[in-house]
């Protein structure tokens, strides 16, 4: 995932067994495609440089079997670890909370979620009937990712789409282009959790 052109889209495939989905920057070419394996006791997702999964550029897995508190490694093709994102166990029950980490195991920057509510309010009307299949286009929660200085850096929002299927990766200053990795990469693996979660 080399120079990036942000905004970078992130739309899931709908039509395929597995958790997968696109990420395409603003230019509409394609800078990722990412599958998480199926029925594994820890997360493991690959991530290649396009659908045709001809060359694998990174991997996240997990350290934990239960993803209530755990750590989810990135890794380069090479298989060196080039950061890592951490969900805050208890602080993320009402309010997603990620911590970033760098590749020296030092953090980096925070992930939350912006307005809980929203998601309280898609996942509780997301089991009516008829209502529930609406709720992808009335409620669409946003995260920002925020430096040590309480920052924004990155904003990541979901859009209005049938299935919940569609998110937009923004960022809000620039930084260093490691960084835009660890960062997309972050957002890769939150994504997956909290869609996940409602």
């Amino acid at each position: 995932m080399k120079d990036l052109n942000f905004p970078i889209s992130f739309t899931f495939h709908v039509t395929t067994l597995s958790n997968d989905f696109s990420a395409k920057d603003a230019n509409g070419r394609t800078v990722a495609y990412v599958r998480q394996k199926m029925f594994k006791l820890k997360e493991d997702i690959n991530i290649y440089d396009n659908e045709n999964r001809t060359r694998l550029t990174h991997n996240i897995r997990a350290d934990k079997w239960i993803d209530f508190s755990a750590a989810y490694s990135f890794k380069d093709a090479q298989g060196k670890e080039i950061g890592k994102i951490a969900r805050k166990g208890w602080a993320s029950v009402w309010k997603a909370h990620y911590e970033l980490i760098d590749q020296h195991q030092k953090l980096q920057y925070h992930i939350r979620e912006d307005n809980a509510w929203v998601k309280v309010l898609d996942s509780v009307l997301g089991q009516l009937p008829i209502i529930g299949g609406l709720t992808g286009y009335l409620f669409n929660p946003s995260y920002t990712v925020t430096d040590l200085n309480d920052q924004a850096i990155c904003q990541l929002k979901k859009e209005a789409s049938f299935f919940g299927r569609k998110f937009k990766l923004s960022k809000l200053k620039p930084i260093d282009h490691e960084d835009d990795e660890r960062i997309v990469l972050g957002f890769m693996m939150m994504v997956l959790l909290e869609r996940r979660r409602g």
